[in-house]
């Protein structure tokens, strides 16, 4: 059975794991995608992840779309979504296409609104710190979006932790809610932002929703999958494989005497760090959807916690990373 929880400090409740659609266009078709969406909701699911420049090369914009095609069969389907997009990365050529200036802020959530044909998004999602754009601009240009009843929250991804605060710090100059979320690589092999921005995150109220949970895949038993033929190791993944495989081999191993799938417990572990909401779940097709869902039932005890922090070492929050 599906659980849930707040969005950080807000009151939004959402579901333990995130859908996310980046494969809805490029890998998954539109038939298949509206199949995955519809079972995510049997399943519990409510929170789905998607970005405006989503869709594959030469097709931004595609995934939203898929999305859009999904809500207008009704059925209460876009009601019973928390929707989350993104703004940041060219849906362009021409300058003002990306990024977080007011303007692009303003263009991007109205062609986000058409293309998902709904009139509000739950979650903006800022999809990477702008360097060269003021915290008064982006701010004053999320307001104006709240107050037109465009979006209801904000959140990042992929900040570091002193972005986080000094958003933050603005946002309550002007006696606004700031960011609700942080969306960040986490997951048993690269767990760095333990050190900045989980403490940022719960310091600030930000619920923390992991991408990548099983790192490509090569947490979800990628050894015993190429042994088995069933996956085969190609390109970047061989040089990945072959500079971790000694970790990946006793984590395939202590799955196995757990008894459970790698990509199982993988997930399982985030959902007990501090902060997290939900882990996104990028399913190509309805099989992977359904293992995903395990993991929600999955309780992990504290002998097999500190034996995953023995395979693949974390680390101590700031400051006592640096000092005492």
């Amino acid at each position: 059975m599906m659980q849930y929880t707040h969005l950080g400090r807000t009151g939004l409740c959402v579901s333990r794991l995130c859908l996310g659609t980046m494969n809805f266009g490029p890998h998954t078709d539109e038939a298949d995608a509206h199949r995955i969406m519809d079972v995510a909701h049997e399943q519990g699911i409510n929170f789905f992840d998607t970005a405006n420049s989503y869709g594959g090369s030469g097709n931004r914009g595609r995934t939203e779309q898929i999305i859009g095609n999904w809500f207008a069969q009704g059925g209460g389907r876009r009601e019973r979504t928390v929707l989350a997009t993104k703004v940041y990365g060219a849906t362009g050529e021409w300058p003002n296409e990306s990024k977080l200036s007011a303007l692009n802020i303003r263009r991007a959530v109205d062609a986000s609104l058409k293309r998902l044909r709904t009139d509000y998004i739950d979650l903006y999602q800022m999809h990477h710190i702008d360097r060269d754009t003021p915290w008064e601009e982006i701010w004053q240009a999320m307001e104006v979006l709240v107050n037109q009843g465009k979006i209801v929250y904000v959140g990042s991804s992929n900040f570091a932790g002193w972005h986080i605060a000094r958003a933050q710090e603005a946002a309550k100059a002007r006696g606004f809610l700031g960011l609700t979320s942080e969306q960040s690589f986490y997951n048993l092999l690269e767990r760095s932002v333990e050190l900045e921005v989980l403490p940022a995150a719960e310091a600030y109220g930000l619920g923390v929703i992991p991408w990548s949970p099983l790192h490509g895949g090569l947490l979800g038993g990628v050894l015993r999958k190429d042994r088995e033929g069933v996956r085969r190791l190609a390109g970047r993944a061989v040089d990945a494989v072959a500079d971790k495989r000694e970790q990946l081999q006793a984590y395939e191993d202590f799955a196995a005497e757990l008894g459970h799938e790698p990509g199982d417990i993988a997930l399982a572990w985030l959902l007990t760090r501090p902060a997290v909401t939900a882990p996104i779940v990028g399913p190509r097709t309805l099989e992977q959807l359904h293992a995903a869902v395990r993991a929600v039932e999955l309780t992990l005890d504290q002998k097999t916690l500190e034996r995953l922090d023995e395979i693949f070492p974390g680390h101590r929050t700031a400051p006592e990373a640096y000092a005492w």
